[in-house]
């Protein structure tokens, strides 16, 4: 393959058993489940270019906007982290019609297996994207909520009991245990029952009569990744200090290139300008 070069977005990915990915580099699209086995160049040109306004930028910050975007746009603010401290309600969104449009549609809360149980939330059209992108490899839905606020409250209480993270180097040590999660979910919704309440009460009549969230049944959905080999010690390239990763690739879970001298998180270098080439 001759050399490619693009700015780098996170890498599409498809449920397709396993997880088929896609590396983005500006309108270049490579297949890389492909390139599994060979060994891959991938280097870093000095160049990062904001992924909003197109403005040269020294450091990327929110992972891939200039400073000026991040301070501005409302995908920057911190509730898009900490869903439960929305404050559109309070006036003072960043953006008010991307609010209306981003966080006001139906979102999922779940508890998925990464690196271990842990629950989260998402958009509906980002599932299982979401998950992917995690890692796990189990999830399941357990609401579907009105807005991003409601979810973010949800998630809140059940993350009372539970983690709401995930443990980077321990989930690309090799796949979680298999966890039962609809007893899981039940164990869970106990636990945080009176908190769960107390959201339904907050919410109730914001929605044009409509409740503010329902609980689901769904089935868990399992997901396997394309990794011939697990790193026995989880080792990360940093490009900003290494600008060249030149190494056989072994796999790839979550938003990570598995190196068999390291891992790259692709995400992290969201509108860097990268070349990659590959050799047998």
């Amino acid at each position: 393959m001759s050399e490619i070069q693009g700015h780098a977005r996170k890498m599409l990915a498809e449920n397709d058993g396993p997880v088929a990915y896609t590396m983005r580099l500006d309108d270049a699209r490579v297949p890389m489940n492909e390139l599994i086995g060979k060994r891959v160049a991938l280097s870093f040109t000095g160049n990062i270019h904001c992924q909003n306004c197109g403005r040269k930028t020294k450091k990327s910050y929110s992972q891939g906007y200039c400073f000026p975007c991040s301070q501005r746009l409302a995908a920057c603010d911190m509730c898009i982290v900490r869903p439960h401290t929305c404050h559109f309600d309070a006036g003072t969104c960043r953006e008010p019609d991307w609010g209306l449009k981003h966080c006001f549609q139906d979102h999922f809360v779940y508890v998925s297996n990464t690196s271990g149980l842990k629950v989260g939330i998402t958009r509906q059209d980002q599932l299982p994207t979401r998950w992917i992108d995690q890692g796990a490899t189990q999830a399941l839905p357990i609401f579907r909520t009105r807005s991003r606020h409601v979810a973010g409250m949800l998630e809140k209480a059940i993350g009372a009991h539970v983690s709401d993270r995930t443990d980077w180097r321990r989930m690309l040590k090799g796949d979680a245990d298999d966890r039962e999660l609809c007893a899981e979910r039940d164990r869970l919704l106990g636990l945080a029952a009176d908190d769960i309440a107390s959201v339904r009460e907050q919410f109730a009549g914001r929605f044009d009569g409509e409740a503010p969230f329902v609980a689901l049944q769904d089935d868990t959905v399992s997901l396997r990744y394309p990794v011939s080999a697990w790193p026995e010690k989880v080792k990360a390239h940093n490009l900003d200090k290494q600008p060249q990763v030149d190494a056989t690739l072994v796999g790839i879970k979550g938003q990570y290139l598995i190196f068999d001298d390291g891992v790259l998180n692709v995400r992290k270098y969201t509108a860097y300008e990268l070349a990659l080439s590959t050799s047998e």
